[in-house]
């Protein structure tokens, strides 16, 4: 049995070498701050040596920060806030991608132009709301706010369209209704779009700072974000420290993010196929 031949172009070494030099200036940071992290106290990343890593600046970091507490409540607003918007999306999107209606077209493009408005700009009238209904300083202030988003409406309507009909007219014979037919057909074919707005969602809540610093003043409530800003000083910074408090804060977005990455690259490949 012959080996297969690799016939391999100057374009293709030109790609290679292209996707090289950009994972070696996304990762020279992250490098970085890793091996900062194990520097002693007052020390750079280009003094560390072997000898002299320690792990004191993760015990330190993990008790100054109180990360057990802001990591529980990370992953509860951010869990909270992906599975409202996984619900919102679907139904919204099925809708957009499936009814016919008049004004769809209209309300598409309303829902797009929500993703051109800062959140900043609505912090106001978004403040005055969550006041009125005594929800500043719980965790209902850092859940609703977001718990619809134009992206995850326009991405899953996106993938929807992509799923032919017919699946969905079979099921209609069968006596399935339009919320049987989206829970039993539509949203297990749509998985790659659905891990793809998870991740989105996650990952943006577990890194937000602004909704726990403008609308929480309770110590209890404090989130991973939180409990990073508390590290930066105003006049001196024991950088080790901070950068093990990063790379605790890190590693569980990181991790996640591994793991649903073949079907967030599918997600992201897929969804732009039908207009």
């Amino acid at each position: 049995m012959s080996k297969p031949r690799w016939n391999l172009k100057s374009t293709d070494f030109l790609s290679l070498g292209l996707l090289l030099l950009g994972a070696f200036i996304v990762l020279l940071p992250l490098f970085v701050v890793f091996l900062t992290s194990f520097a002693p106290a007052g020390a750079t990343p280009e003094v560390v040596t072997k000898n002299s890593w320690t792990l004191a600046n993760y015990h330190d970091a993990w008790q100054r920060g109180k990360f057990l507490l802001a990591f529980a409540n990370s992953t509860l607003v951010a869990i909270a806030v992906t599975a409202f918007q996984i619900v919102t999306s679907a139904l919204a999107g099925y809708a957009l991608a499936r009814l016919k209606f008049r004004g769809r077209q209209a309300l598409l493009l309303i829902v797009l132009a929500t993703l051109v408005i800062p959140f900043q700009l609505l912090v106001i009238p978004i403040f005055l709301v969550l006041k009125w209904g005594h929800l500043i300083n719980t965790y209902g202030a850092l859940i609703f706010p977001t718990a619809v988003n134009g992206f995850g409406i326009f991405l899953l309507r996106q993938y929807f369209q992509t799923i032919p009909v017919e699946l969905e007219e079979a099921a209609a014979i069968d006596g399935a209704n339009r919320l049987q037919i989206l829970w039993q057909v539509m949203l297990p074919l749509a998985r790659p779009a659905l891990v793809t707005l998870f991740l989105f969602t996650f990952i943006g809540e577990w890194n937000d700072l602004f909704k726990p610093l403008v609308f929480t003043t309770r110590p209890e409530l404090r989130t991973v974000q939180l409990a990073l800003a508390e590290f930066q000083e105003q006049f001196t910074n024991n950088w080790p420290l901070m950068m093990a408090a990063v790379t605790i804060a890190t590693v569980p977005v990181m991790v996640l993010f591994l793991i649903g990455q073949r079907q967030f690259i599918r997600g992201i490949a897929t969804t732009g196929i039908k207009n």
